[in-house]
């Protein structure tokens, strides 16, 4: 919230950055005891369930912003400070609305004093978390998707459309795929996800028209349909009770130290090797992904929180 006021008067590309990061600040905050909070709201065998739920109406939410942000661009495409505007308002109900939320009564209740040890944790938790750290070496920020769009030729309303089109496939998948996690297991649907996330990629780096971007941002919204909430599933499931939140935390904290370098690495394999470089990397580390979670989540480490396959 307080990011975006910042961006709002930001007058330089300073007060964009400190806006950014502050924006980042809060997104880390907030993001580990708002998924552990729906991760202990919701029974072992519908965690999917609720995840997904979450999930679509955060995407949709999303959706719908950016199609406020596309009118308000028609006719003036450089009026970025009213869309900023128009952001605050939500931003301001959304807090409002936090101070009605009641956690369960066994979380507020539970042991005080928590420790933590890497050793104590389940080889295919510590397994899941390397293996998303690595991931996110190759997952750069989604705006390279756009900056992409952009080289070929879109201009700022329609790199919000894609970013619509975007939105909306994943709205759409994100509930129906997270809830099948819980019948058939986590395995099959993030392995699926990752596979796509290779084939979007590469698609990214093949690209040579504006007509091919839109079927390839749908298909992106699938692979992120296909893994966000289930992967917040799998750690559910798979972390101790009484560290659930340190370990959403943890994983959180594994992928935001991965995406940093991530960006930098792809600007720089843009800038030396050209703008297919960085998808060709994260086409491999998709696939990288896929194989690792095959290994990781065994056949026989099935069981009926819905982990295996």
């Amino acid at each position: 919230m307080l990011g975006k006021v910042v961006l709002l008067f930001a007058g330089s590309w300073g007060g964009v950055l400190i806006s950014r990061v502050i924006d980042r600040l809060g997104k880390g905050i907030r993001t580990a005891p708002r998924d552990a909070l729906i991760a202990e709201s919701a029974k072992a065998g519908a965690r999917g369930h609720a995840f997904g739920l979450h999930r679509a109406m955060d995407t949709f939410g999303a959706a719908l912003g950016v199609t406020i942000a596309y009118f308000l661009l028609i006719g003036n495409a450089t009026d970025f400070k009213r869309i900023f505007l128009f952001s605050m308002i939500p931003a301001f109900i959304g807090v409002i609305v936090l101070f009605f939320v009641r956690q369960p009564r066994e979380i507020r209740t539970g042991q005080k004093k928590l420790s933590f040890a890497w050793s104590a944790l389940d080889t295919r938790l510590k397994a899941f978390l390397i293996l998303a750290f690595i991931f996110n070496l190759g997952n750069s920020s989604n705006q390279f998707l756009l900056l992409r769009a952009s080289n070929l030729g879109a201009d700022a309303p329609l790199v919000v459309l894609l970013y619509l089109v975007y939105n909306i496939s994943y709205g759409i998948l994100s509930y129906p795929i997270a809830r099948l996690s819980d019948r058939i297991g986590r395995r099959r649907i993030l392995v699926t996800g990752y596979f796509i996330y290779a084939l979007v990629y590469l698609g990214f780096a093949l690209v040579s028209g504006l007509s091919t971007l839109w079927s390839l941002f749908v298909v992106y919204g699938f692979y992120i349909a296909f893994t966000e909430g289930v992967e917040k599933a799998l750690l559910a499931d798979i972390a101790p009770a009484h560290l659930r939140g340190t370990v959403i935390g943890l994983h959180a904290t594994l992928v935001g130290l991965a995406l940093l370098p991530a960006s930098l690495l792809a600007g720089l394999l843009w800038d030396l090797l050209g703008a297919s470089a960085p998808f060709y990397f994260g086409a491999s580390m998709g696939l990288f992904a896929a194989i690792g979670i095959l290994l990781i989540l065994k056949e026989q480490d099935s069981d009926s929180s819905g982990i295996g396959s």
